[in-house]
């Protein structure tokens, strides 16, 4: 019995939350429900129609599929938690909401049946007022929206926009952080991520697609099929296309025709296939390849795509031009010469394209559907006319359809013609399949319009080209005097030969002087205006065509230049890129176009210029094709292009055919299109805009990358292919520029670079800001030409981090082997188990078989702290447009420990030094510290000890000059000590300094000793300039300097003779670092050594420019960290910069080949 009545508290604990279920008048009032994250209630609530249904700013409204909700009231009213933005509300009590939505409830402000002003508070993810809105949904719990009562958003397409999504706005779903961090004490603000109301976003989008009815979008029929149909068909079709037939034959003109068929359809497969995989801006061809090959291939072919438009506007008005001052030499109406005449009439047509285009895409359109319409009354005029005989246009070749006709017409009949000569000169006219897609912008669902308007319009135009071939060859003969006297007598008829002969006429005379005869196939380019039905209507074609191709080309080349200097491939033609009006006509475009077109109008001799456009059409065909090779290639999953009926291999062939067909048409216009391209895309890679367009080219590269890697990881190690890969600890990378610039000397071009950094100290390690500062500072790396990997870690302490960047960093083959860290300056002044953690790290490298490098400058390396807060990372990084969300640290809430410097406080984006490369590659110039200071500060001059460390912090950025690389290889560790100077004075910065080689030996075997060293060096094919044989190493130091070393040391020992054996223990698990006076006495001869070879080093190298020497090893757990430390302090002291090296005992030389 507990139950039923434990239903009715609950219920009435809600009731209680609930907001006043009395009547509520139609308008906003304030928010009735503010619950805190504490008072999430457990229980059944009152109107579900007053309670605030939120919707959370980031969605859009869902299905009105139900939920399926729990049948128990209790369930109901359950608030689920939310964060940042949504405030936790509670839910409607099925049973209450039912009632309040009957018929005998009371109004509550019912309007249009079960219409209800819901009272909600929305804000969208800038924040925003209260907003109210009709629920339309039933008014109960188990009928509302899925999603309703949850900030978790459903699937929406709105989400997937992109900012500037030009169809709807885009949505921020909430993130992962939203969901799933812990709750702060804050309050929320209201809203649920999906509910049954508009969003704010929403109804801005709503509100600006209301305000761009205006648009003018067009379908597939008059926004492709009619524009390629128009472009496709073109003056070829009514003066070329017979005389094609009478050189060629029926056949030949037949397999021409289907030769550039095959062609346009492969690339009319490949644009419906980059086409359907997303959607589609303006901008055509340009926009389909650099989407799909990037910015080099689409910025390349993108302005010669639009360059030839814009001439083509020129050929096309010259194409009309000259027919109609053919018209007016006709009638005698000439105004000047015919040269003139027709720069005058082409002027005046492009200035009327010109008034049309700018009157908008509408009329446009409409211009368009006419000249179609003109078009295809020719051709039909044409076909009707060849059904009907005369016997006056027999002496001009024609005698109606003949079987003779047609058998005769059926093989070529070449006259200083090939069959590629022919085939060039009608390749031009199955050109134009772009028309459609180059105005993809103004299309109202590009995906469906340009595969299905394109490909019938390459079947309707490929149909009527072979059915006017056959026609041609039919009817018409090849050769005809157009004499009507040249009847056949009764006594030649046993003689004939020829269809005309049988027919009647005697053209016998057309073999023996050609040029006598004027009609006919090969003579009359006007001979399909004789055969059909109306002449005019011909002539009317050919206006109509030209036109429109003037009129398509005119459209098309501003659009895609528009969309090319949006996207700022190339600097200064962003004045472009402006649009004017609701369909953001690109008017200085129009202009541009206008002026160039009028350009090449005026010169009116066209025919150089042709093959070149021709050239660069077939190019963009190529990289179409090709784009669609590669990105099936490259096997990205976002590849997945709706049209299915392609294929990587026939794009492949299409991609070669439009090349072959290139140099089939004009072989020095394809090598001058192939100069050019290659010219722009050697620009724009050069340029590198700052765009991503996730193209194939990367897919491609990932997918090459890790093939490569996974190949790698199956091949065993050579020691002739060993590479130092050297995991630096760098921190942030430009806090050591130093550290960093000389490993990257070494590792350049030759192995991998890894910048490690280990953040502790954090209480609540924060993930999302780690990962945003790997993307920042790898972007710093990129931006100065740094060839390395930054990887940073959280960990409890340093090593712990080092143990895990030794254990995890790197893939496969591409791991690193050497870990390199800086010299710890400070190790006197701060905590001792700091260098406890130091040590340990370098014992740790060897366990994992890793080599060890240590690099000393008496300056220092870390540069950090000279860095205002107020200064950023650096000038590229300020300049590259951040476009990643740049989270700022703060330093004053966690210490963040650096790599190789644990106490060191964090270093923030706001501390760090800027260092900025002038010139690339290896020391062609200095890098200049950025210290500028806000200009509100004044600004702080450096001291001295800081302006030195900062000179010396730059020094391995210069060229090094006649120097020396000293080596002291003293002991045998596989041979880095001796591999690494070899890399560096392969350098050019390192090129002028000699290698000098100093080694341990016997004063009475020094000359032996240098010649087995030398033997050595020219087997491993080292060049050096001396070696040096030091015979008196084990030579005891000076006292001062043993007195020096005994005084450093003095605060580090256990001095556990002068206390009671347990407690000397106590004191050494609690500081393992101090000296026992046993190993102090043990290693007495190894710190002698030391203290000697530095006294050697002050004497032998101390003009150096780098000093690379073997690093002494102590054995673990024998030798404490502080005598270890002080070994390394003492040896490289008060000397140039000093490189400590030890490999993994490994071999990494070989003499063998």
């Amino acid at each position: 019995m507990s139950a039923p009545t434990s239903a009715p508290s609950a219920a009435a604990g809600c009731d209680s939350l609930a907001p006043d279920a009395g009547p509520k008048p139609l308008g906003p009032t304030p928010s009735q429900s503010r619950f805190q994250v504490d008072i999430v209630a457990e229980a059944a609530g009152a109107t579900g129609d007053k309670s605030p249904s939120s919707d959370a700013s980031t969605t859009a409204p869902s299905s009105d599929a139900a939920a399926a909700a729990p049948a128990g009231g209790s369930g109901a009213c359950g608030g689920e938690e939310a964060k940042g933005r949504f405030r936790v509300v509670n839910f409607a009590d099925p049973s209450e909401a039912g009632s309040a939505a009957s018929p005998e409830a009371p109004g509550d402000g019912l309007q249009n049946g079960d219409t209800v002003m819901s009272e909600t508070s929305l804000h969208s993810s800038t924040g925003g007022p209260h907003h109210y809105h009709y629920d339309t949904h039933t008014h109960t719990y188990y009928m509302r929206t899925f999603g309703h009562n949850t900030i978790d958003a459903v699937p929406n397409i709105d989400f997937y926009r992109q900012t500037a999504a030009p169809l709807g706005e885009k949505l921020i779903r909430p993130t992962l952080s939203e969901l799933h961090d812990e709750l702060d004490k804050e309050p929320f603000e209201d809203g649920f991520a999906n509910g049954d109301e508009l969003t704010p976003p929403e109804e801005a989008a709503a509100k600006e697609a209301a305000d761009n009815k205006g648009v003018v979008k067009f379908g597939w029929v008059k926004g492709v099929l009619v524009r390629c149909m128009l472009n496709i068909w073109g003056v070829m079709l009514f003066i070329r296309m017979s005389w094609i037939v009478g050189q060629a034959g029926i056949a030949l003109a037949c397999l021409i025709v289907a030769m550039a068929t095959v062609v346009t359809t492969i690339t009319g497969l490949s644009t419906s296939a980059i086409a359907t995989n997303g959607f589609v801006r303006g901008g055509g061809a340009y926009y389909l390849i650099s989407r799909s090959l990037g910015p080099e291939f689409g910025g390349s072919i993108g302005l010669i795509f639009a360059f030839a438009n814009a001439v083509a506007v020129a050929m096309y008005v010259v194409g009309f031009a000259e027919t109609v001052a053919e018209l007016l030499a006709g009638v005698d109406a000439n105004m000047t010469d015919e040269l003139n005449d027709i720069r005058i009439i082409g002027t005046i047509t492009v200035i009327l394209l010109l008034g049309i285009s700018l009157a908008g895409m509408e009329w446009e359109a409409k211009a368009q559907i006419f000249l179609l319409i003109v078009l295809i009354t020719a051709i039909i005029n044409y076909f009707i006319g060849s059904f009907i005989p005369s016997a006056s246009k027999k002496p001009l070749g024609y005698f109606g359809y003949d079987g003779a006709i047609m058998w005769e017409n059926m093989g070529p009949d070449f006259r200083e013609e090939t069959f590629f000569s022919v085939f060039a000169i009608f390749f031009p006219a199955a050109t134009g399949i772009l028309a459609g897609a180059n105005i993809s912008g103004d299309l109202s669902d590009p995906q469906l319009a340009i595969p299905r308007g394109t490909m019938l319009a390459i079947l309707i135009t490929g149909i009527v080209y072979l059915g006017v071939a056959v026609s041609t060859g039919s009817c018409i003969v090849r050769d005809a005097t157009g004499n009507l006297n040249d009847t056949v007598s009764s006594q030649f008829m046993m003689n004939c030969t020829d269809a005309a002969c049988k027919l009647g006429y005697d053209f016998s005379s057309c073999k023996s002087d050609k040029t006598a005869c004027r009609y006919g196939l090969q003579n009359d380019f006007q001979v399909m205006s004789m055969v059909s039905g109306f002449g005019p209507v011909i002539t009317a074609g050919i206006f109509s065509a030209t036109l429109s191709s003037a009129l398509a080309s005119l459209v098309s080349a501003p659009k895609v230049f528009q969309a090319l200097c949006k996207d700022n491939i190339y600097p200064g033609l962003g004045i472009f890129a402006k649009g004017y009006g609701k369909n953001n006509e690109p008017l200085r475009g129009y202009i541009l176009t206008f002026v160039i077109a009028l350009a090449f109008i005026l010169i009116a001799e066209l025919n150089i210029i042709a093959p070149i456009i021709s050239n660069f059409f077939l190019a963009s065909y190529a990289l179409i094709n090709f784009s669609v090779f590669h990105a099936s290639l490259a096997n990205s999953p976002g590849w997945r292009p709706s049209f299915k009926y392609y294929n990587m291999w026939v794009s492949l062939v299409g991609a070669i055919l439009c090349c072959v067909v290139m140099f089939v048409i004009n072989w020095w216009a394809a090598l001058m299109t192939n100069v050019i391209v290659l010219g722009l895309f050697i620009y724009v890679s050069y340029k590198k805009p700052d765009v991503n367009w996730g193209s194939s080219t990367q897919a491609l590269t990932y997918h090459q990358a890790l093939t490569h890697t996974l190949h790698l990881s199956g091949v065993e190690d050579h020691i002739k292919n060993f590479r130092p890969q050297c995991l630096v600890m760098t921190g942030y990378p430009n806090s050591r520029p130093a550290l960093l610039d000389l490993v990257h000397s070494f590792t350049k071009n030759v192995g991998l670079m890894m910048c490690g950094h280990i953040r502790t100290g954090y209480r609540r390690p924060n993930f999302k800001e780690l990962a945003t500062d790997q993307a920042r500072y790898q972007r710093w790396l990129l931006k100065n030409e740094t060839k390395a990997f930054y990887t940073p870690v959280f960990a409890e302490d340093m090593r712990q981090g080092a143990q895990y960047l030794l254990q995890a960093a790197g893939l496969g083959r591409l791991k690193p082997n050497t870990l390199v860290l800086g010299f710890k300056n400070d190790w006197r002044d701060g905590d001792m188990m700091n260098v406890e953690t130091y040590i340990s790290m370098i014992h740790d490298s060897f366990d994992f078989q890793f080599g060890a490098v240590i690099l000393r400058l008496k300056e220092g390396l870390d540069v950090s702290h000279i860095q205002g807060p107020d200064d950023l990372l650096s000038s590229q990084e300020k300049s590259s447009g951040m476009k990643d969300v740049i989270v700022s640290i703060d330093t004053s809430k966690d210490s963040d420990a650096d790599s190789s410097k644990p106490s060191s406080k964090a270093t923030s984006i706001q501390n760090s030094p800027a260092m900025q490369k002038d010139e690339d590659e290896d020391g062609k110039a200095t890098t200049q510290p950025l210290l500028k200071k806000d200009k509100k500060s004044p600004s702080v001059p450096l001291n001295v000890s800081d302006q030195r460390l900062l000179e010396a912090s730059q020094q391995f950025l210069k060229k090094q000059g006649k120097g020396t690389v000293d080596v002291w290889w003293l002991f045998d560790d596989g041979g880095l000590t001796l591999l690494i100077p070899y890399l560096l004075t392969n350098k050019k910065r390192w090129k002028d300094c000699k290698i000098r080689v100093f080694i341990g030996g016997k004063i009475n075997r020094i000359d032996h000793d240098r010649r087995a060293m030398a033997t050595l060096l020219s087997k491993f094919r080292i060049d050096f300039s001396d070696i040096n044989v030091l015979g008196d190493i084990n030579t005891k130091p000076k006292k001062e300097h043993v007195s020096a070393f005994e005084e450093m040391i003095e605060p580090y020992r256990l001095k556990e003779d002068d206390m009671e054996q347990e407690a000397a223990e106590r004191l050494k698990d609690s500081e393992p670092w101090r000296i026992t006076d046993n190993e102090l006495e043990l290693y007495r001869a190894k710190t002698n050594r030391q203290i000697r070879l530095n006294e050697l080093l002050k004497e032998h190298s101390s003009t150096a420019n780098l000093i690379v020497m073997s690093l002494p090893l102590a054995r673990k757990g024998a030798v404490s960290s502080a005598l270890y430390m002080a070994w390394l302090e003492v040896l490289s002291k008060e000397l140039p910069p000093i490189l400590l090296v030890r490999g993994n005992h490994q071999s990494v030389l070989t003499f063998y080949s």
